[in-house]
């Protein structure tokens, strides 16, 4: 009886395996960020070195992200700014060219774009080494030579959401409008989060403060910064964040790590 159960189990298995394989990846992030709080007992023992991630701000609004497997990704990705070694994984959002490139080194085995050139919203959720890397859609102003219609682009630019070294890190690209509550549910928990600050060629200083108020990320890296006093901002997204100004471009990161009380990071840069 038992063999014949366990026969059973095997097909039962070989049948499911196909059809597992092609259900989507699975978001650590999302799922940390619906689950209920459990009470977990305290166990006492000698604590392995967390795994970090290093990041470094090359200039308006791509960063450069480093995780333990030696991946490389840079964000909003236009080959103008260039840190080091060139990048394994590239981000890009469509709204000009200083935030992607349609002829981007040859040599960059992975080439992400935020948007699809059917109409279609781009799906990307994918694991490449370490990391998960998956987008959430959001609307785009029209500039000249797109087509005449609405004043926005449906899913023209993304936010993307990389997963590496246990920290949910998330880069808000050329934003343009404000977030409703299926954006913030598709985005799900943050532990680091870079947005643009600029307050006109993105949206407006108020809007994207109280973005930045409601997902409450450990630490926020601003981008798009070269029109905005950063006093600015801070005064908007108030006491309940901390600011911390380096002299250096890079900084390493690890969960365990992560502020206390929400930080905004200024790394040097433009």
């Amino acid at each position: 009886m038992r063999r014949l159960v366990s026969a059973a189990l095997a097909l039962f298995g070989a049948i499911l395996s196909p059809a597992l394989a092609q259900q989507p990846q699975r978001s650590e992030c999302l799922a940390m960020a619906n689950a209920a709080p459990r009470i977990m007992p305290v166990v006492f023992r000698q604590a392995a070195a967390a795994a970090e991630v290093e990041i470094t701000y090359a200039g308006h609004s791509t960063y450069f992200i480093d995780t333990p497997a030696g991946l490389r990704i840079a964000t909003d990705y236009s080959g103008a700014y260039q840190v080091g070694r060139l990048p394994d994984v590239v981000t890009m959002n469509r709204a000009h060219s200083t935030h992607y490139s349609l002829y981007p080194d040859k040599r960059i085995p992975h080439v992400l774009h935020g948007w699809a050139d059917d109409g279609k919203p781009a799906i990307v959720s994918e694991r490449i080494s370490d990391t998960f890397i998956r987008n959430v859609t959001t609307d785009i102003r029209r500039y000249f030579g797109d087509d005449a219609g609405s004043d926005m682009i449906r899913d023209g630019n993304s936010i993307f959401i990389f997963e590496a070294a246990g920290l949910c890190i998330g880069h808000l690209g050329h934003l343009h409008h404000k977030l409703d509550d299926s954006h913030f549910a598709q985005i799900g928990r943050l532990d680091i989060v870079m947005v643009p600050i600029d307050g006109t060629y993105t949206m407006s200083l108020d809007g994207i403060s109280e973005i930045t108020k409601r997902l409450r990320a450990s630490v926020v890296l601003p981008m798009h910064r070269f029109a905005t006093p950063l006093d600015d901002f801070m005064r908007r997204i108030g006491q309940q964040f901390e600011i911390d100004r380096r002299l250096e471009r890079s900084f390493r990161m690890s969960r365990d790590a992560l502020p206390p009380k929400p930080t905004v990071i200024i790394l040097d840069g433009v």
